[in-house]
């Protein structure tokens, strides 16, 4: 596990992490993310990034799957938990991240398994009900895995506050939706609650398998 310490002028700007493109239906054009500072990370390094400045847990109160409201604050209080930004029509990083986070899962142990939160907040709220929600994360991942959706800039404001950026879903003249948003999947301590480690679009089933053990535990991997 590596720490990238040059980050820590640009936490304290309130600025994103490596942000990818995740276009749907048709890709279209991609939208400005000029507001957004983008920072690539090195392709082919160990997955994750301990922060040395680590952040706090989103004050967000969303609809989950079920057409409760979800406080995230005080439903994953205490409890390992990854967090992840993302959009149904995605074809391709998201449901693959999805996917990738339900194998590792099922490679801890029982007991281990109830621990973990899994939580995907819609970048696309519009299309993304409740509901569809509920249809597609159990085919794109894990029954278990928790769904939000609720106002836009709601959602947007969160993500920028863990430093991800993410834009409105733009429909382009040829009738395709675009959507740009991070790509990251932040990890937050049992202990702190304090998202303190952070993984990139690439990282495989194998690699959270190998750090799961420890995030459970409120360690650096």
């Amino acid at each position: 596990m590596r720490k990238k310490t040059a980050l820590v002028a640009v936490f304290a700007a309130a600025t994103a992490l490596t942000l990818s493109a995740c276009s749907g239906e048709g890709s279209g054009k991609d939208s400005d993310s000029s507001s957004v500072a983008e920072i690539s990370a090195p392709k082919n390094t160990k997955p994750g990034t301990v922060l040395d400045q680590p952040f706090q847990k989103p004050a967000l109160v969303l609809t989950d799957t079920q057409g409760k409201p979800y406080d995230l604050r005080e439903r994953t209080k205490g409890k390992p938990t990854l967090l992840f930004f993302g959009y149904t029509s995605c074809p391709d990083v998201c449901p693959l991240t999805m996917s990738n986070l339900a194998m590792a899962k099922k490679k801890l142990p029982q007991a281990d398994q109830e621990k973990l939160q899994v939580v995907f907040v819609t970048t696309d709220p519009e299309r993304d009900t409740p509901a569809q929600l509920g249809k597609w994360l159990p085919s794109a991942g894990d029954p278990s895995f928790t769904g939000l959706s609720g106002d836009f800039a709601k959602i947007q404001a969160a993500a920028r506050s863990v430093g991800i950026g993410i834009d409105p879903p733009k429909k382009e003249k040829d009738g395709s939706v675009s959507s740009m948003h991070g790509a990251q999947v932040m990890a937050f301590s049992p202990k702190t609650d304090q998202g303190y480690v952070v993984y990139g679009e690439d990282t495989t089933p194998e690699a959270y398998a190998k750090d799961l053990p420890k995030l459970l535990r409120g360690e650096k991997p």
